[in-house]
């Protein structure tokens, strides 16, 4: 990578609340809640809601303020995407790009693109001069995201902005190396603030994870966690109970990138994992067509495709054809895993 880390601009890590920040907020929480608990009880109610209808919470207020984050609280999106799928019977797609590749701008119009396109959960990478668990295609995106000028706190108004139009659920694969240097806390309070439902940290072992873990549930955000194939159980019996939202299951060896075929043992790894969590788990690394995807999702509740996307927006660029055609790609994708 030719971009250093010290060479990211200035305002890189300007993260504008105080790590305190969120105190006021869980104090509001936790009136909201109590105040809610000891209302006038209901009397002779029908079970609510239906069975087989989804209820959608509407959180008027701007995000990261203490309602938004009792909404928070109400209603995860990861998690009430994944039970909406389970309840239809069907598999979810989790998209991956780099932000701000081409320019953020970009980023926001594949976001909102996507989510007409059907896409379940959208994976967005925050840029990093050195992104150790990525293949050059992902690597060459991180770097035209720096180069485009992407920053966090750019990319947190980026959120903001998808947010205002779209409830599609959305995770950061970020290195904890950038969250270190704009400060854990600033990096999760600013995060949530924006609308981010969670965090997919490459480089965090989970041994070392337990004050990050404790600010992202009183952030209201998901800490995903990654099982690699060669992981051992006792590992996986320690890894997976932290998870929360889904465990991502990398479906090869080695760093992201396309690949002609998938692995042969994906479903015994499953069933694996499965013994030690009820967490929905997505398969990912390797994923570049539909017929590919549909092969994933089988094995699993989703597949997540990254760099055969993340290949179409280095080819396209600036062109005027990046949204539909990428709108269009993905949607064939969503139909792979979709298929039964």
């Amino acid at each position: 990578m030719s971009a250093a880390l010290g060479s990211v601009p200035t305002d890189t890590c300007a993260c504008s609340q105080p790590a305190s920040a969120g105190k006021s907020a869980r104090k509001a929480q936790k009136s909201a809640v109590a105040s809610a608990a000891i209302g006038t009880p209901a009397i002779a109610q029908t079970a609510w809601p239906a069975k087989d209808k989804t209820v959608k919470v509407i959180v008027p207020w701007p995000p990261g303020a203490a309602n938004d984050a009792l909404g928070r609280l109400v209603a995860d999106r990861i998690a009430a995407k994944f039970a909406q799928l389970k309840s239809a019977n069907k598999k979810g797609l989790v998209v991956y790009i780099g932000a701000g590749d081409p320019h953020l701008a970009a980023t926001r119009e594949l976001a909102l693109a996507f989510d007409r396109a059907g896409v379940d959960v959208l994976e967005l990478g925050v840029p990093f001069s050195d992104p150790l668990a990525d293949g050059l295609v992902n690597q060459l995106a991180a770097q035209r995201g720096l180069e485009s000028g992407t920053t966090p706190p750019k990319l947190f108004e980026t959120v903001a902005a998808i947010r205002r139009e779209s409830q599609i659920p959305i995770v950061f694969y970020v290195y904890f190396n950038l969250m270190h240097r704009c400060g854990v806390a600033k990096f999760i309070a600013d995060a949530a603030r924006a609308g981010v439902d969670g965090l997919l940290v490459l480089d965090l072992p989970p041994e070392e994870a337990d004050a990050y873990e404790t600010l992202m549930r009183n952030a209201g955000m998901c800490a995903i966690w990654l099982v690699a194939p060669t992981t051992p159980e006792e590992r996986i019996a320690q890894i997976v109970p932290r998870g929360t939202g889904f465990i991502y299951y990398i479906s090869r060896e080695g760093v992201t990138g396309m690949q002609a075929s998938v692995a042969g043992n994906l479903a015994d790894r499953v069933a694996l994992i499965r013994k030690h969590t009820s967490l929905p788990i997505a398969i990912g690394f390797g994923i570049s067509n539909p017929e590919q995807a549909r092969q994933v999702a089988h094995a699993a509740d989703g597949c997540v495709v990254g760099s055969a996307v993340v290949n179409q927006i280095a080819q396209l660029g600036q062109s005027p054809d990046l949204v539909p055609k990428l709108e269009a790609f993905v949607k064939s994708l969503g139909d792979g895993v979709k298929r039964k």
